[in-house]
């Protein structure tokens, strides 16, 4: 393709999953590829020394103006950084900061957005931020939500919006050039699932290649890594990035008035993608 394919999702969906499944699926190893070397095949979008790369200065001496502008060069700097396509995680929205987008078409060859039920996300969000349940969900359903800058400070503060408002946001991507995954259907269905991520990239590996890439990038395999050498991307706010890798996960945490609370404010998005089909 050439450029940036975009690995886009609301933060806790799956991203990781699918980065990790590509590194395994096209370098094609004979056993597992270490965790922590995943960011050699998928850059992240919001780690501050890009942009410090980009304007030729400390972060901290940026204001958030500033910031949002030198993004363009920070994504032009991505695309050069490969002489193909590059793989790039991110879990901006598709809209402007600033009056500046947070997706440089420019410098864009594609997208990969990775959904998940938003039940399920707002328990994840809340272990990997450090957040009460209730604070989670209000962050799940913020318009204005972001994640501060974490993990000694090594990333800068990003948009998510509210998990409708993400999503709903990449729906103005060009649908020729984006590519749809469940993180329910890479669970329960992941030869079609990952298949069709690998067809949408031009790839179509042999039937072996596939099942060992997913087998290779699953949960129980990437938990053990991290149990044996730490991951590192996990959050400071707790002792473990890959927690359970289940759906369904909300029916026995979440209260009736939590899943309300989100089902309101989530409706149409949660129809649209399957989420209420009970």
């Amino acid at each position: 393709m050439g450029g940036i394919i975009w690995l886009a999702s609301y933060p806790k969906s799956g991203n990781t999953w699918a980065r990790l499944f590509l590194y395994n699926l096209l370098l094609n190893p004979q056993e597992p590829l270490d965790i922590n070397r995943i960011r050699h095949l998928t850059l992240i979008d919001g780690l501050k020394s890009w942009y410090e790369k980009a304007g030729g200065q400390p972060y901290d001496k940026y204001s958030m103006g500033e910031v949002a502008l030198l993004r363009p060069k920070v994504h032009e700097l991505f695309a050069k950084s490969q002489p193909d396509s590059v793989f790039v995680k991110t879990h901006s929205m598709f809209g402007t900061v600033y009056g500046v987008p947070q997706i440089t078409l420019e410098q864009t060859a594609g997208a990969i957005y990775i959904i998940r039920n938003p039940l399920d996300v707002v328990i994840s969000l809340s272990s990997h931020f450090g957040l009460p349940i209730e604070e989670a969900i209000t962050m799940l359903n913020d318009p204005e939500g972001g994640g501060d800058e974490a993990r000694g400070y090594e990333h800068i503060r990003q948009l998510f919006g509210s998990w409708s408002g993400h999503a709903n946001s990449w729906s103005h991507f060009d649908p020729r050039h984006m590519h749809v995954m469940r993180y329910e259907d890479m669970l329960d269905e992941p030869e079609e699932a990952f298949g069709g991520m690998a067809r949408f990239l031009g790839l179509n590996p042999p039937k072996d290649r596939l099942d060992r890439a997913i087998e290779f990038s699953s949960f129980d395999v990437v938990r053990r890594q991290e149990e044996e050498k730490g991951f590192k991307e996990q959050s400071d706010k707790n002792d473990r990035f890959f927690r359970v890798g289940k759906a369904g996960q909300w029916k026995d945490v979440l209260t009736d008035d939590q899943v309300d609370r989100i089902v309101k404010c989530h409706y149409p998005t949660m129809k649209h993608f399957g989420y209420l089909r009970d």
